[in-house]
């Protein structure tokens, strides 16, 4: 059995969902002309704008791709700007860098 789903998660998806259901009727694209640029069935592209979280996240890559927007699922984490993660990284360097004994100076 899953855990359940944390609240803010559950949100996220739905939100998500109602976007990409936008974004459709915005474009004036049907949900089955949707589904079938997706490679899925009707009934995941109404799963999908209903929020639902069972839906696998390449259904909603593929919708996103359609919409060509699937750069902002790219950029969702983007680790070079990850300031947290950058920050633990920076903490973990050493206080001082010595010579190796062979001489080497380890610069490029």
């Amino acid at each position: 059995m899953h855990p359940p789903i944390p609240l803010p998660v559950e949100r996220a998806i739905r939100k998500l969902g109602g976007d990409l259901s936008l974004a459709r009727r915005r474009r004036h694209i049907s949900q089955a002309s949707l589904a079938e640029r997706m490679g899925a069935s009707v009934s995941t592209v109404r799963r999908m704008e209903k929020g639902d979280v069972r839906v696998p996240i390449h259904f909603f890559a593929r919708a996103l791709h359609v919409f060509g927007e699937l750069q902002a699922l790219e950029h969702l984490l983007d680790t070079p700007n990850d300031e947290i993660g950058l920050m633990l990284m920076d903490e973990r360097l050493p206080k001082r860098v010595r010579r190796n004994p062979g001489g080497a100076s380890g610069a490029l």
